[in-house]
């Protein structure tokens, strides 16, 4: 583990990266800074929103800001988990197999339409996700570190998808839903956007990497030194087991999911300059990191209730630790 940055060292490089994305990001603030929470807690992301909306464009920006390797996956029902995590390769004149290292072996890797591919190609996954390593023919193999998964999901289009196992969605740290920017926003997307190449990467709009990663590795021993109060713990188990207990979810969130939220609300406050944890991180920070780890009750779906609601409600009845 790297040696820790100073608190003050982690804001520094949260702005250098901010401003370096905006040179190409358009109306995603919000969405870049909790991405960012999520790579210095250590967690993955999952972004649902409509197409044309920037979300792969979110993740190679803030790959390359960060002076990570990145990798695209596009996830489609023919690929294979061998696709994914590489295979065994017979080199004739040495008589014997190598292992061919697959797309996974990047510290970014961004997987289009994850719900696409098949259940055995997404479970794929899973090991790399959890454990940082995959298992091909008995060898495991370390992934480069900082390893994050970057996945994007559509939320209209059903035909020729497969919904993600509870299993896998309770890997990802946070569940980001980007929709459209408002008007403000979209006109000065549109301004800006129609004199560049839609094939431009942000290396050719001007993107540069402004850390590294060993400095985001050193960022992230600082965000697992972060103090939690005493109290934070059981204000946590609280808003768990009000999820339990909600007769509008027929699933409420984990013991799993407790120790995931108060991680990203570390990060959001290393983010904020702060190397202790108040009850308004967790609050910032909770709907991103449950909505997807909660199960909305059919009935309640059909009135049009989300699980963001539930939880929002849930935050405002609790009480807060003072």
């Amino acid at each position: 583990m790297s040696e820790p940055l100073p608190i003050a060292s982690v804001v520094q490089l949260a702005q250098r990266v901010e401003a370096e994305c905006a040179r190409v990001l358009v109306g995603l603030s919000e969405e870049l800074r909790l991405c960012l929470c999520a790579v210095l807690a250590g967690g993955h992301v999952l972004l649902e929103g409509p197409p044309g909306v920037a979300k792969t464009l979110l993740v190679r920006t803030l790959a390359t800001a960060l002076g990570a390797s990145f990798a695209r996956l596009s996830f489609t029902p023919d690929l294979m988990p061998s696709d994914v995590t590489g295979t065994g390769v017979f080199h004739p004149r040495e008589g014997e197999f190598r292992f061919q290292p697959g797309p996974i072996f990047a510290q970014f890797v961004l997987c289009d339409e994850i719900n696409r591919a098949p259940a055995k190609t997404q479970s794929a996954l899973l090991e790399a996700m959890q454990e940082g390593a995959v298992t091909i023919d008995g060898t495991r193999h370390a992934l480069p570190q900082p390893f994050l998964v970057f996945a994007t999901m559509n939320p209209i289009e059903h035909e020729g998808t497969y919904p993600l196992p509870e299993a896998q969605l309770d890997r990802f740290l946070f569940k980001l839903l980007v929709g459209y920017p408002a008007r403000e926003r979209e006109i000065e997307l549109l301004a800006a956007a129609h004199t560049r190449s839609p094939a431009a990467t942000p290396q050719e709009l001007g993107v540069r990497a402004v850390t590294s990663p060993a400095e985001i590795q050193a960022a992230q021993a600082r965000v697992e030194a972060v103090e939690v109060r005493a109290d934070l713990p059981g204000y946590v188990v609280s808003i768990l087991r009000a999820t339990r207990e909600s007769r509008a979810l027929v699933l409420g969130a984990s013991p799993r999911a407790g120790v995931m939220l108060l991680r990203a609300a570390k990060a959001r406050a290393a983010l904020e300059g702060l190397d202790y944890v108040t009850p308004d991180h967790v609050k910032e920070v909770c709907v991103a990191a449950l909505r997807h780890r909660v199960l909305l009750d059919p009935a309640e779906e059909l009135e049009g209730v989300r699980s963001e609601s539930v939880l929002e409600q849930i935050l405002d009845t609790l009480e807060v630790p003072r």
